[in-house]
């Protein structure tokens, strides 16, 4: 489930820094100067002064943790601390329960420059509570489970019961007590592929499964970058490809180890002469000049571009190892051993090492994810995960303005594809598998493609609509809707969309939640009312995400009466607009991410329902439509499908579900109506007749334990 954003009640809390209020929901405070504020709006950061400040949100951590009512067996550790230049914070935690690592617990909190808390972004919003801790599974058996669920690999295996962790698995409304697994086998990366398997401790259920290797594949790749010039460090006896100005990365030659242990035959490169490679695969060398001089502008991107100084922020660079494994087209980032592997191609493209700029910049960009949103590599975290890699390996091409690899919007396109690249960005279905348009299948469909929506929104953000010439390749930006619009340019959208991923995604973000941060991440670095921040909405409603903001410069709409003309009788049929859910959000407007396609909750009809409420702490929400046509004639009703499941007793009404039509209260659900089915529920409408309404389902819950309301199939007639 992804990130929920809803504004709850304020809970007092005074922090070490003075007497605070930590609001559920982020700041929505933003300047309206037209200026954009540099770096993404972040000041760099020294490694001892990161450090000091990871250490006192360390100590804050307690107090954080129950002023946003989460429970005594909860804790916080601080991740990372992000400074704006006007000196607010955006401190971001993991998160325990009784000791166990939560999968979907992590979570940002924002202070203003006064040190006040201003508001919270939460993977899984409010406490976190489990029956018990401990497993009906051995972790032997959840190895097993894990191995018979896996589906990235073939011949899957693991290490028994020391493969298995248990965890508490929160990506849902309902935590609940789990096992992560590494499985290895045959797979995308080769014979050396490692896929996590998540699976119900009680059960063996699969929760989920994804890749652990996030590299970029395909049937051919390669390139060098020619002539260029690359830090070394001088020895006693020669030098090595060690890059001192860069956090010490050091440039190893694996000798054809095993992507299991790349280590294992390596060893650093070094020769008596500065003058390394021949610009050909016949000499190692040529591959580690590659690696390094991309792994060299990764790193200046970030820093000139925000004040990141390396991919974790704290000045280390990453060991790389060229030459890994045999016949092995890929390249892929780990974050277990904080490297980056290269492969030397494969008889399909020439064996040419895979060591192209972009391929570096994507690469390393999974490790600055991982150590910011650490976006969940499935469903359409995944997707968003991979985008964010495209993004900003393409910033990174472009940044090195490489003669041999002009910046462009194609990814790999030095890799000798068939397609000419791996994906394009200006039209990703061009590759007959990527989504260009968001779906609401879209969290079902293989992170590298579903990763085109958001490869598509930043394009047509960057460049806008038409058709360009860029690093001269073709381009055309065309959209999901047949709007036209200018873009901001791919130097304030990679701005955008930096600033969203370390100081307001999640974990579980959904490109729905994607769209909410990057247009907070606009207001805040262009002013609410910017035209930078509308063009994002536009971006975003080109590729089906939402809808457009108004136009600054264009006064808001009349809105439409709420009662139909004399003479202009309503529908007799369905009124809703997707009342099933199939299309996701359409025609809905959601308080927080109610209307899901998990398979941690049944639907009542199709694959899409809405699941309101489920936290265990006080809390409210809303799922509406407006300018709803209630026939005029007959007996009008509202019928909708309900399951409730609840942790509460007893009759006494602790959780609510209200039904409300232009704010009166027709109906009330609680957890009293718990059951192990859906039941259709029938409300009368004839007061309505002939009328345009607002309908809402407004839930509410206590501090305690938890109810959730499984709306599905909601029609009138």
């Amino acid at each position: 489930m992804s990130r929920k954003n809803t504004l709850a009640a304020a809970v007092a809390a005074a922090l070490a820094l003075g007497t605070v209020t930590v609001v559920v929901t982020q700041s929505t405070a933003a300047a309206d100067s037209p200026t954009a504020r540099p770096g993404a709006g972040l000041r760099a950061m020294a490694a001892d002064v990161r450090a000091e400040a990871i250490r006192t949100a360390d100590r804050e951590a307690d107090t954080v943790a129950k002023s946003l009512g989460f429970g005594p067996d909860e804790r916080l550790a601080a991740k990372d601390v992000l400074t704006d230049t006007d000196g607010a914070r955006h401190v971001r935690y993991d998160r325990t329960y009784r000791g166990l690592p939560v999968i979907g617990g992590d979570l940002v909190v924002h202070y203003d420059k006064n040190g006040k808390a201003s508001g919270s972004d939460q993977a899984h919003r409010g406490a976190i509570k489990v029956a018990a801790v401990t497993p009906k599974l051995s972790a032997g058996e959840a190895s097993a489970a894990a191995v018979r669920h896996a589906k990235h690999v073939k011949n899957a295996k693991t290490d028994g019961a020391d493969g298995s962790t248990l965890v508490v698995y929160a990506v849902g409304k309902v935590p609940v007590l789990a096992y992560r697994s590494t499985v290895t086998g045959d797979g995308e990366a080769g014979a050396g592929s490692r896929e996590a398997v998540i699976v119900d401790a009680g059960s063996g259920a699969p929760l989920d499964q994804y890749e652990l290797h996030q590299g970029i594949g395909g049937t051919g790749n390669g390139v060098t970058v020619g002539q260029v010039s690359i830090e070394t460090t001088q020895t006693a006896s020669g030098y090595t490809l060690t890059d001192a100005s860069h956090g010490g990365t050091i440039v190893y030659d694996a000798y054809n180890s095993p992507q299991s242990n790349p280590r294992q035959n390596a060893r650093a490169f070094a020769r008596t002469t500065n003058t390394w490679g021949n610009g050909t695969a016949s000499s190692r060398e040529s591959a580690a000049v590659d690696a390094s001089y991309g792994l060299a502008k990764t790193w200046d991107f970030y820093k000139s571009a925000f004040n990141r100084s390396g991919i974790r922020n704290d000045g280390r660079g990453a060991p790389a190892y060229v030459h890994v494994d045999n016949q092995l087209v890929n390249a892929f980032y780990d974050d277990n051993c904080f490297c980056m592997y290269f492969g030397d191609g494969s008889s399909q493209n020439g064996n040419t090492p895979v060591t192209a700029v972009d391929v570096a910049g994507h690469e390393m960009s999974h490790g600055v994810t991982a150590a910011t949103a650490n976006l969940n590599y499935s469903g359409e975290s995944g997707g968003l995960n991979e985008a964010t890699s495209d993004i900003f390996g393409t910033m990174v091409e472009f940044y090195a303005g490489n003669s041999n690899d002009p910046g462009d919007y194609y990814i790999g396109e030095k890799l000798n594809m068939p397609n000419g690249s791996l994906r394009r960005m200006d039209n990703p279905a061009s590759d007959g598998n990527s989504l260009g348009c968001w779906t609401s299948s879209a969290g079902t469909v293989d992170v590298h493609y579903s990763s085109g929506i958001a490869n598509h929104f930043f394009y047509l953000a960057s460049e806008g609509t038409g058709a360009k010439t860029i690093g001269g390749r073709a381009h055309n930006g065309t959209t999901c809707n047949n709007d036209t619009f200018t873009g901001i340019g791919k130097d304030k959208a990679a701005a955008v969309w930096y600033r969203a991923l370390t100081a307001y995604m999640t974990s579980t973000t959904s490109y729905a939640s994607a769209r909410t941060a990057t247009l907070q991440a606009a207001a805040d670095l262009y002013g609410t009312n910017s035209q930078e921040r509308y063009l994002v909405s536009k971006a975003w409603a080109a590729v089906s995400v939402g809808t457009a903001l108004p136009d600054p410069g264009t006064p808001t709409p009349t809105p439409t009466p709420t009662s139909t003309p004399t003479g202009s009788p309503s529908p007799s049929g369905n009124a809703l607009t997707n009342g099933g859910f199939e299309q996701g959000t359409a025609g809905w407007t959601q308080s927080a991410d109610d209307i899901t396609s998990s398979t941690l909750q049944p639907s009542h009809g199709g694959s899409w329902y809405a699941a309101m409420m489920g936290y265990g702490t006080s809390a409210t929400e809303s799922l509406s439509q407006a300018n709803i046509a209630v026939p005029s004639v007959g007996s009008p009703k509202l019928t909708f499908w309900l399951k409730v499941s609840t942790q509460e007793s007893g009759a006494t009404a602790y959780d609510t579900l209200k039904v409300n039509v232009n704010g009166t209260t027709l109906a009330t659900y609680s957890n009293a109506n718990a059951g192990s089915a859906y039941l259709q529920k029938t409300v009368d409408l004839s007061s309505y007749k002939g009328q345009n309404v607002k309908l809402e389902f407004a839930g509410a819950e206590d501090p305690y334990l938890t109810t959730v309301f499984l709306l599905d199939d909601v029609a009138i007639g």
